[in-house]
């Protein structure tokens, strides 16, 4: 398989915030760290890799927030009604084969549109201000509910995408695979 370049988007700069009808993206901060840490720890990271250590957290949280600074990717909290229910970004890290959109909610906030609105948002966002060539969202073969989201905001499967592993679903929101 041939790399693609590292960074993809190479546009650093602020996190912005993006809001919806019900929803604030805001950029993470500090206070964001508990949730994170907890969530990361716990099973409901079992679809990215986890539970992860306390330490390996910490590096996968900073990197969400100083990605936007050195490659203009990078991760925002999700909020509605002041209360933090998650977060969603562009993953541009150089295990990902191609640049990637992500969400991931915190306990208890499922099923209520969130993680849909979230991305779609960032989605419609990254098309008007980074417009890259590719982008993607990795989802675990087993976890229904992301494929679900992928499958809402118009991603489809791309069988022949590479991928961070053999296993790993790719859907599409943004060019080829080539």
């Amino acid at each position: 398989m041939t790399a693609r370049p590292f960074p993809r988007i190479g546009r650093p700069g602020a996190a912005p915030t993006i809001t919806t009808e019900r929803l604030t993206l805001r950029p993470m901060t500090l206070g964001d760290w508990p949730l994170y840490r907890d969530t990361m720890g716990s099973d409901r990271s079992t679809h990215m890799g986890g539970p992860f250590a306390e330490n390996a957290a910490w590096a996968m949280f900073t990197s969400d927030i100083a990605g936007w600074t050195i490659t203009g990717a990078g991760a925002l909290a999700i909020e509605t009604n002041g209360t933090t229910v998650g977060q969603v970004g562009l993953n541009d890290i150089p295990a990902f084969p191609d640049l990637e959109l992500g969400w991931m909610l915190y306990g208890g906030h499922e099923g209520h549109g969130y993680a849909t609105e979230a991305a779609a948002a960032v989605l419609d966002w990254t098309r008007v201000e980074l417009s890259p060539a590719s982008l993607v969202s990795y989802v675990a073969p087993d976890n229904a509910r992301s494929a679900a989201v992928a499958r809402r905001i118009g991603g489809t499967e791309d069988a022949t995408a590479p991928r961070p592993e053999p296993e790993t679903l790719v859907f599409r929101h943004l060019g080829d695979a080539a």
